[in-house]
């Protein structure tokens, strides 16, 4: 049987997935980069650097235990498909896949960060047909928070536009600098949820939005009034989620009334946030991949070189 490869070098994680269509089955490896403690990210020189060094482990343990014929390698080699999007970590990941497919003699394809992301969402929830047609779907990460309208695309599979995001601070953003007060480590995602499911409070936090895009940079300075007035590291946990979702619910608001209500993919590390998932699905009834499809992950590229 004939399978796909997909390289993945964000700025959080290294990752490479293999797909095989006959079984419809996907398998992946990653790693998580190494941030210092106490520092809420990496510069992009350290995430090139440890890319170098990670990469060609991961590749030998995967490709050691691959069993398939590779048929065609993709990878991500910029962010998003806005004109200018660039990120020198993705250079890595894309430079490696295409010295594979050279090797192997198979066809090289390059994707954007965000079409995986919203491909590997989609393989996670069993929608893979909705790739034939239009739907909206949420990138929300530590590095977006973007609203999109995503249409079929002869050539790129599919076309991801932005409609609408974060007008400054970006919601993975949040979690972690909140989490940082609270002295979570970093990435502070999963702590942070953690933390909040033991809360007992109710916010109904009113986030200011502007042509269907959010501000967030104020929960920020309200997460860090309420630590200093002493309230407790849950509450403060719950306040931040909750105010996410009050941003995501006026963004999905725009979006319907603009676009009408068409299907509805949550996609991105922030997304897989139990509390989140739970609220927006009751109130949309949106699709929200499982955790390992949510966060950086290659299996998106791997689906949608397949494809192509």
């Amino acid at each position: 049987m004939s399978a796909y490869l997909g390289f993945d070098t964000s700025n959080y994680t290294t990752s490479i997935a293999g797909y095989t269509p006959e079984t419809d089955s996907m398998c992946q490896i990653k790693k998580l980069l190494t941030v210092k403690e106490g520092e809420m990210g990496l510069r992009q020189n350290d995430a090139v650097f440890q890319h170098i060094r990670q990469l060609p482990v991961l590749a030998e343990q995967f490709l050691s235990g691959f069993p398939r014929i590779t048929a065609a390698v993709g990878a991500s080699d910029r962010p998003t498909q806005q004109d200018g999007s660039y990120m020198p970590c993705f250079t890595i990941g894309a430079s490696t896949a295409r010295t594979v497919a050279a090797t192997l003699g198979v066809p090289f394809h390059s994707f954007t960060h965000q079409q995986g992301h919203v491909a590997a969402a989609l393989y996670g929830t069993k929608h893979v047909d909705w790739l034939e047609r239009p739907f909206l779907a949420f990138h929300v990460s530590g590095g977006t928070t973007d609203a999109l309208l995503v249409r079929p695309d002869t050539e790129e599979i599919i076309r991801c536009t932005l409609v609408a995001h974060s007008l400054d601070l970006k919601a993975g953003q949040l979690v972690d600098r909140v989490g940082g007060m609270l002295g979570l480590a970093f990435p502070a995602g999963p702590a942070l949820e953690k933390l909040a499911l033991t809360a007992s409070g109710t916010y109904k936090p009113r986030i200011k939005l502007e042509n269907g895009g959010c501000h967030l940079s104020g929960v920020e300075n309200q997460c860090r009034k309420m630590i200093d007035d002493g309230a407790p590291p849950a509450e403060v946990a719950l306040f931040c989620l909750m105010s996410i979702h009050a941003a995501l619910v006026g963004m999905t608001e725009f979006l319907f009334a603009t676009y009408g209500e068409l299907p509805l993919v949550y996609a991105g590390g922030v997304m897989s946030n139990s509390i989140l998932k739970e609220k927006l699905s009751a109130q949309f009834g949106g699709a929200f991949a499982p955790p390992v499809y949510s966060a950086d992950n290659a299996a998106g590229i791997a689906l949608l070189t397949s494809l192509r």
